[in-house]
């Protein structure tokens, strides 16, 4: 059960933050507390799993990747943190995880990658030879549906 201060400061947090360099202060003062007491509450939150992540979303449109690509890997279970590894070292990879259950009963290793420009294929076949993996199919982004946070609390 949420305090009325954490649910305060949860409203706040759920959303985006406000672009300037201490935006626990801008909350803070909004609320009438101090950046120490918000960022406090967020920290017991999380430890508390109520707040299981905090991150960006990036645009990546606005950033000007113009290509974004799905990859769906079928990697040997022996690979898999090999492969985990060679794959999350690119730029291009803004994330990578394993499949459970696997896709189609093999793509079990799940990497997004954003181009700017690049000739993905030629990208995506280099990185298949230096894994050592020949199975994997790609899916291109062709439209974007949605992207924006949850609100939980309104």
């Amino acid at each position: 059960m949420l305090t009325e201060i954490e649910t305060t400061v949860a409203k706040h947090i759920q959303g985006d933050l406000s672009r300037e360099k201490r935006p626990f202060n801008h909350i803070g003062k909004a609320i009438g507390l101090s950046e120490q007491d918000v960022i406090a509450i967020v920290n017991n939150l999380n430890r508390r799993g109520i707040v299981r992540k905090f991150g960006a979303i990036l645009r990546h449109q606005k950033a000007g990747l113009t290509k974004n690509i799905m990859v769906l890997w079928s990697v040997p279970d022996d690979k898999i943190e090999f492969v985990g590894k060679i794959l999350s070292s690119y730029r291009e990879v803004t994330h990578c995880y394993e499949r459970i259950p696997p896709f189609e009963g093999k793509y079990n290793i799940f990497a997004m990658m954003h181009f700017m420009g690049e000739k993905p294929v030629r990208l995506i076949d280099e990185i298949a030879s230096q894994i050592g993996i020949e199975d994997y199919q790609l899916l291109e982004t062709k439209e974007e549906l949605k992207k924006s946070s949850m609100e939980y609390f309104t």
